[in-house]
Parts: structure tokens; sequence; C-alpha cells
């Protein structure tokens, strides 16, 4: 379920795109540009959710997209 993805092309870059075509209704595309990608499904803790990442990330920033 983990999937690493590396890109050092250039500087971060985040385009949103409506593809009517390709998704469903209310959903948008997102492109971004980074280091590493990780999907993980997110844990119930207290009243909130929680995704733990790996411990090097600490201090790195991080963007979260919820998938469904």
């Amino acid at each position: 379920m983990e999937s690493k993805i590396s890109n050092t092309d250039g500087p971060e870059h985040l385009a949103v795109q409506s593809d009517q075509a390709n998704t469903k209704p209310g959903k948008v595309k997102f492109e971004v540009f980074g280091e590493e990608m990780i999907e993980k499904e997110v844990k119930l803790s207290g009243n909130s959710g929680r995704v733990y990442l790996p411990p090097v990330w600490v201090g790195h920033r991080v963007k979260i997209i919820r998938l469904d």
C-alpha cells in the first residue's frame, strides 16, 4: 500500500483542475511535485483522525489530500 515517487526537477508546484471526463462530479484533480508519497488510511484518535508518518519527515512540509 506504500508507494514512493522521487522528483527533483524543480520547486514544488500545485495545480488544481476540473477534469469532468475522468472524475466523478464534485471531484477535482491535483498535480503535486515533491520528494516522496505515502498512501495510508486515517485511524481514529479520540475525536480526530491520525496518520503516522516516517520520523525523517519531522520538520518537513507535507500536503494531505482526501482520496475518497
